[in-house]
């Protein structure tokens, strides 16, 4: 195997253990890391010089519909309820295979682009194995690290008769993937189950999802919604009383939830994932992570739609640190407190949401998240020297508070390299042709959907 050194100018690993320091090394021997430190004296078949760059874990991305990569943008100005109306009852329904494919090979390479090595891709438009099996294949085509989160769409009420509440999720399906291209947790492609959950689904669905998952090795992963529109209002407590709920089930947002539902999550192991930029442009309730926090949790932090905003890791983790910051310095005040004489959320906790908290709520902690021996070799470097960069005095405080998607320099995922000074490794003409497929997905959607961007020039 192919044995590489990179030589670090700053090396942070988030690796309690091997700390994070200058002039470090890594050395990875296929697509496993071999060693980390300081003058190792290794024997490398190639050396890549980041002497003056930052080296650092890939971010995770936890939760994407990266299937609607090719609406980027249309819902800028949406509501929620404008959301479900265009997208999940109109657009979706009109998705083909191969928009599918195309949508999830272009917003998985975006995500790569900006530094993502890992994407979790909660599909809930799926109708039929082989749209799965071309949404995979986007993935797959990409380079990056995924889970694919096998989903159902919503509109199957529309063909069946019967509310998809009431639906539960498809065994032909998983166990089809399961036992089929997805058999196994070490690949570069793994499986998870994007499941209704007790907020959009009938308590015998949910118990029938979360068995099913489990009988199959899977993690699930859930969208909460307003206690007022739960199907089953106390659903996620019902399910820690009947066992139901622990560390393989993944919520997503949590956004009207009090400090006892938080609990519930935390005290059964569960993970929650928030997408801080899409719930801060239209959810009724405060974004999750720093409630979720405080009740104890490790949030994990994901993109969700980018109909609304960038898909950009980096964004997404600024944003949530401020949020968490700023509440709960004004939480303190309220609770009559003193002033902090000390920030209260610290700038690498924001980044172990966006790394190793992500691969833990997917039971990937164990292969990715830190730069340690013995993981898998997925690697960010980030050029130090640009001009919103330098200088660096901290390297953690200049990857989180000032770091963007155009610093990106380097990312390498399970050991190859899919962006090298800069560009994309992605045959550039191949690249091409396909963004202007994703071109026309979106526009053939839309035309037979009948939507128009209000404003936007014809």
């Amino acid at each position: 195997m192919k044995r590489v050194l990179i030589r670090c100018g700053w090396l942070v690993t988030l690796d309690s253990k091997l700390g994070d320091f200058r002039n470090g090394e890594i050395l990875f021997s296929g697509n496993r890391i071999e060693a980390v430190g300081r003058n190792l004296g290794a024997t490398a078949d190639e050396i890549i010089d980041a002497s003056d760059k930052i080296v650092m874990p890939g971010l995770v991305n936890a939760h994407m519909h990266t299937w609607e990569t090719a609406l980027r943008g249309i819902g800028a100005e949406w509501m929620s309820a404008d959301y479900f109306k265009w997208v999940h009852s109109n657009l979706a329904t009109l998705y083909k295979p191969e928009d599918n494919y195309i949508a999830n090979l272009i917003g998985a390479l975006a995500q790569i682009d900006a530094g993502c090595t890992t994407l979790v891709d909660w599909c809930h438009n799926i109708t039929s194995l082989e749209m799965a099996e071309r949404a995979i294949d986007g993935l797959a085509d990409s380079g990056i690290r995924a889970v694919f989160a096998h989903g159902t769409a919503k509109p199957m009420a529309q063909t069946t008769g019967t509310p998809f509440t009431q639906i539960p999720h498809p065994r032909d399906r998983i166990e089809a993937l399961r036992k089929g291209r997805l058999v196994g947790d070490d690949g570069r492609v793994t499986l998870a189950m994007a499941i209704l959950g007790p907020d959009w689904g009938a308590w015998e669905v949910v118990e029938h999802d979360i068995r099913m998952a489990r009988e199959f090795g899977l993690v699930s992963s859930s969208h909460t919604r307003r206690r007022e529109d739960c199907v089953v209002p106390d659903g996620y407590a019902r399910m820690a009383k009947a066992g139901l709920l622990g560390p393989d089930h993944n919520l997503v947002h949590g956004t009207s939830y009090d400090h006892a539902d938080y609990k519930v999550v935390v005290d059964s192991g569960a993970t929650l994932t928030s997408t801080v930029l899409v719930e801060l442009h239209h959810h009724v309730g405060d974004t999750a992570v720093a409630a979720y926090r405080e009740a104890g949790g490790k949030p994990s932090l994901g993109i969700d739609v980018e109909l609304y905003c960038s898909g950009q890791m980096f964004r997404e983790m600024q944003a949530a640190l401020l949020f968490a910051r700023g509440k709960e310095i004004r939480n303190n005040v309220l609770r009559g407190n003193s002033h902090y004489k000390t920030i209260p959320v610290r700038t690498r906790e924001a980044l172990e949401w966006t790394t190793i908290n992500g691969a833990r709520a997917f039971k990937l902690d164990g292969q990715i998240g830190t730069l340690s021996p013995g993981k898998k070799a997925d690697i960010v470097v980030l050029r130090a020297d640009d001009v919103n960069m330098a200088p660096v005095h901290d390297p953690v405080y200049s990857i989180v508070e000032i770091a963007g998607a155009g610093n990106v320099d380097t990312v390498i995922v399970d050991g190859v390299v899919r962006k090298q000074n800069g560009k994309l490794t992605f045959p550039a003409d191949v690249l091409r042709k396909r963004l202007d497929e994703l071109a026309e997905s979106g526009a053939r959607l839309m035309r037979e959907g009948g939507y128009k961007v209000e404003g936007a020039p014809q």
